[in-house]
């Protein structure tokens, strides 16, 4: 079976914020088909479309209300068919999310199964009874509140790890598993290339509702990978939080038949206490480097990592990585080369590519996202935090962050739209494609020239990785393939080091300073063939 997801470099739209055709305000398919050939130049070949089904948008597109149709404020099937058609013709896959530890409350299935407890769709989902008048457990959902809703008209409750509006699926139910097969069949046979696997070792639960990793999970993913995603030669990624490299490994070893890679967050944890998104602390920027080297080697035999620095629920990297007042243009094309560098599937956020800053929210009216409500109140709550302070906090954490409309020029609302747009816009100076690509020292041109190396070089492709050494904010390691050396070097700090003895003079390939000086400056980058 061709392994084309080994030379993945795979585009993330967020298709309500990224090109508004009809001035309807939400981003949509003709809007993506439009920019087809900025993709192309861009040097991606296969685009991850965040839910673009029909939904009553409680969690932005992840309650999905029928998984076989296109969301109308998105466009139609037929307009999906163009899409892929028309990708499909500059060498671009498409890749789907598959959203299936949850529906939308409104989805048909749900709808049928809350009439009574003998109806025929009752156990697509999870029920309980209470115990003592009580919830069956005490967990709280990730949004906030109890994972238990109670459902008065037939007196038990429906489990939901997320809104109470995205009910959990009964996958020990061996229907809801048809469906799923009976469901991505459907696309893949359509032409789609793979999927995004949102959530996807939550699947299986225990009775108290805390999720579980084991034969259980295994055994569901196995079942899709061999009658649907295996014979279609389907990418897979799942969102697994909180996997380590082994049970990573447990998922995607390529005997398993199960996923073919997981993304791991771990480094995207760092700077938040406890892992808490609105508790930031200072970034550990060695045990980044770190991370991502424990990745590279524990995948290394038998998967394939994926790099990844944002994406739709987290806030821009040069905010919270890197120097946007005084260095913006060095950090976010020195995070692109140390992580972009490594060995993996190359994930690259809209947006990411410009170097985008966080967007500044001044009031909670700006806001739009179900975990940021939730998470000012829960502040609010604690009675620890002024208004000021809770409205800081939500700005370095929420999703919102990562979704605002891409600007593309330097007109009304970035030329995202004619019409308003559902979230607000920010048009920085210098941070739109229409300068960027004017621009040749601009984020945009670096990483186009990165992701055209990443293809042609063998060493980026199929190297192996060494860390070489990480202290003090600089960091060095290699890509090896066939005798050919790559050294990556890095300066994650705001201040001038020594060059490492360990790096040779050899030809520059790649950097973010227009010279090789005898020093490492600030986040300064270079790919340097050894």
């Amino acid at each position: 079976m061709e392994r084309w997801h080994e030379q993945t470099i795979l585009y993330q739209i967020y298709p309500k914020s990224y090109c508004d055709t009809n001035g309807d305000g939400i981003g949509d398919l003709k809007g993506i088909l439009s920019k087809l050939p900025y993709l192309q130049e861009l040097g991606v070949n296969a685009l991850w479309l965040s839910p673009c089904y029909p939904s009553p948008g409680d969690d932005n597109g992840y309650d999905i209300a029928d998984y076989r149709d296109i969301g109308p404020e998105y466009g139609t099937l037929d307009e999906f068919k163009t899409l892929l058609s028309e990708a499909k013709a500059r060498g671009i896959r498409i890749l789907l999310d598959l959203v299936v530890n949850h529906t939308s409350d409104e989805h048909r299935w749900f709808q049928e199964a809350r009439k009574s407890r003998d109806n025929p769709y009752r156990d697509y989902y999870i029920w309980r009874d209470p115990v003592d008048g009580h919830a069956p457990s005490d967990l709280k959902a990730a949004f906030g509140g109890s994972i238990w809703e109670w459902d008065e008209a037939t007196g038990q409750y429906y489990l939901h790890l997320f809104s109470k509006k995205q009910p959990d699926l009964n996958w020990e139910n061996p229907k809801v598993r048809q469906e799923i097969v009976d469901m991505i069949n459907f696309w893949l046979d359509m032409g789609v290339a793979g999927f995004r696997c949102d959530v996807i070792n939550s699947l299986a639960k225990d009775e108290d509702g805390n999720v579980v990793f084991g034969d259980r999970l295994h055994s569901y993913l196995h079942q899709l990978h061999t009658e649907a995603l295996g014979p279609h030669g389907a990418l897979t990624i799942g969102e697994t939080w909180g996997l380590s490299p082994e049970q990573a490994l447990a998922l995607t070893g390529e005997a398993r038949g199960e996923l073919t890679s997981t993304f791991q967050f771990e480094h995207i944890l760092l700077g938040r206490i406890g892992g808490d998104k609105w508790m930031p602390e200072p970034v550990d920027r060695t045990a980044f480097l770190d991370i991502l080297a424990k990745w590279e080697y524990g995948l290394a035999n038998d998967s394939y990592p994926v790099l990844v620095m944002e994406n739709h629920d987290q806030p821009r990297a040069l905010s919270r990585f890197g120097d946007p007042e005084n260095y913006p243009y060095e950090s976010a094309t020195m995070l692109g080369g140390m992580l972009y560098g490594m060995r993996g599937i190359a994930v690259i956020y809209q947006g990411q590519e410009l170097g985008l800053p966080n967007p500044v929210f001044e009031t909670m009216d700006e806001y739009r996202d179900i975990e940021t409500f939730n998470g000012y109140e829960e502040l609010k709550a604690t009675g620890q935090y002024s208004e000021e302070e809770i409205l800081a906090r939500l700005q370095f954490g929420s999703r919102d962050c990562g979704r605002t409309p891409i600007p593309w020029t330097t007109g009304k609302e970035g030329g995202f739209t004619t019409g308003t747009p559902w979230i607000k816009t920010q048009v920085d100076p210098g941070f739109t494609v229409e300068e960027q690509s004017a621009d040749p020292d601009s984020v945009l041109q670096f990483y186009r020239r990165m992701l055209a190396l990443r293809k042609s070089e063998p060493c980026m492709t199929d190297g192996a990785f060494a860390l070489l050494m990480n202290e003090d904010g600089t960091g060095v390691y290699t890509r090896t393939f066939e005798g050919e050396t790559v050294y990556v070097v890095t300066r994650f700090a705001d201040t001038e080091a020594a060059m490492p003895a360990c790096v040779p003079q050899g030809e520059v390939i790649l950097q973010n300073y227009k010279d090789r000086a005898e020093v490492l400056r600030p986040y300064e980058v270079l790919w340097i063939k050894g």
